[in-house]
């Protein structure tokens, strides 16, 4: 009985091992294939193309922060226009 016990564990060990590693594998293929997903909507969101060199990613990325900081400023401005008055 221990003859044939051994290799059956043995086997069923392997298998099990196999199952998880393809599994852990899949799923991490499939978070960086959705992590990749998220950034091109990303950069299309931003007006970003893959065909763009990394300096005019750069500006562009620099234009849209000094966007967000001057409406933000002129949110600021507003806001302390209206408790102000």
């Amino acid at each position: 009985m221990d003859n044939v016990l051994i290799p059956v564990l043995g086997i069923a060990a392997a298998a099990a091992a196999t199952f998880y590693l393809v599994s852990f594998s899949e799923l991490s293929e499939k978070s960086f294939r959705d992590l990749d997903e998220k950034e091109a909507a990303e950069e299309e969101e931003d007006g970003l193309s893959v065909s763009m060199t990394p300096r005019e990613r750069r500006a562009a990325r620099a234009a849209k922060r000094a966007r967000k900081a001057a409406t933000a400023e002129q949110r600021r401005t507003e806001k302390n226009n209206k408790s102000g008055a």
